[in-house]
């Protein structure tokens, strides 16, 4: 559901007295939801393994590479997503080329076990966005290629 504060309060994120709430559009949307302990299964742990190795993966590229994930998120959110849908972060877009490179290098990148400097010399398609959107891991965007900061 789409929340609005009291007191001055654009947006909030985390979770807060049984509700999690997340912010969008730069501040200008927050949404809110029950917040539901998961069950734990095989699959739930195969995923929290995946998302915590592209989280460090995630931390150690450049500054310059975040920039252009987000002014990349931030085209794709005006120029793909749909106008009624929240757009795409730049954090949600790279872990969207990292599947996209696992599944087309299925056996060789398997996104447990890959680390940033396997990242960075195994794999140049990858090195920026405008590489990722050349070759096909990332939605092509106009202005994409002008996003050429290396990891």
């Amino acid at each position: 559901m789409k929340v609005k504060f009291k007191y001055g309060i654009a947006t909030y994120s985390g979770t807060l007295d049984e509700m999690t709430y997340g912010n969008y559009r730069d501040g200008l949307v927050c949404i809110g939801r029950k917040w539901v302990l998961p069950r734990s299964t095989e699959y739930n742990q195969e995923l929290g393994d995946v998302g915590k190795n592209v989280s460090s993966i995630y931390a150690d590229v450049s500054a310059d590479y975040k920039s252009d994930l987000r002014t990349y998120a931030n085209l794709y959110g005006k120029q793909v997503s749909p106008k009624n849908k929240l757009g795409p972060n730049g954090y949600a877009l790279f872990v969207k080329m990292l599947y996209a490179l696992a599944d087309e290098n299925i056996g060789t990148v398997d996104l447990k076990n890959l680390t940033y400097n396997d990242l960075k010399t195994l794999f140049p398609e990858v090195v920026n966005v405008a590489a990722a959107v050349e070759n096909g891991y990332l939605p092509n965007v106009t202005g994409a290629e002008l996003l050429d900061n290396d990891m």
